[in-house]
């Protein structure tokens, strides 16, 4: 069972996003929260496995707290705008997936378990603003971290692609493999970097330069 708390501002999405979750055989929603603080507090108390939370709340916003629950609960990020500002700032702070608060009910139910089971959850709009956020930087010359040399050639081609956007199964089809293979990859390049998921995978990518945008 998937206990879920939902953070945002607004009581009908909460109570909206609440009874359709709620309503799934597998996920039971444990709590809600107005705010970012409260979201971190009931966190705390309720220890859920995902928290659906929305980045604009008033007291502690979505990314602060964010930051405050790394370590603990999956966070899944909603928002109003794919372009939105934020998103790069939220994988940084520990957000495991991103989701569009217009997204059909199917893709928000099909979110909430991605995250649950320890995938992240990038769609592809969000890879792209990711590597737009990366190519108007004024590109530094960064010194090649120490622990890309443990991935092996493979392993380094498929972070590569990780970051390109690439799904599993686009990424077994550009390196002739089978899709199992793929994830056996990625599991070891997140254990070899000590990186939590995908998401992680990504930024890590482009802020070592390993991948450079364009």
């Amino acid at each position: 069972m998937i206990k879920l708390l939902i953070a945002d501002d607004q009581a009908m999405i909460r109570e909206g996003f609440g009874a359709l979750l709620g309503a799934q055989p597998d996920i039971v929603v444990v709590g809600d929260a107005a705010d970012g603080a409260a979201a971190v507090a009931q966190a705390r108390d309720l220890t859920p496995d995902v928290v659906l939370m929305d980045i604009r709340m008033p007291v502690m916003d979505g990314l602060e707290a964010t930051r405050r629950l790394a370590g603990g609960p999956k966070v899944l990020i909603l928002t109003t705008f794919d372009l939105d500002d934020y998103v790069y700032e939220a994988l940084r702070a520990g957000a495991s997936g991103f989701l569009l608060k217009d997204a059909p009910a199917a893709d928000l139910i099909a979110a909430v378990r991605v995250v649950a089971a320890g995938e992240a959850l990038l769609a592809p709009s969000v890879t792209r603003r990711l590597i737009a956020e990366f190519a108007s930087r004024p590109q530094a010359h960064r010194a090649r971290p120490a622990a890309l040399n443990a991935l092996t050639p493979r392993e380094t081609d498929v972070l590569r692609l990780i970051a390109r956007g690439r799904s599993n199964q686009e990424i077994a089809a550009d390196l002739v493999v089978a899709e199992q293979t793929v994830k056996t990859h990625i599991g070891r390049i997140l254990a070899k970097l000590n990186l939590r998921d995908r998401a992680q995978a990504v930024v890590f990518a482009y802020e070592t330069g390993l991948v450079v945008p364009g």
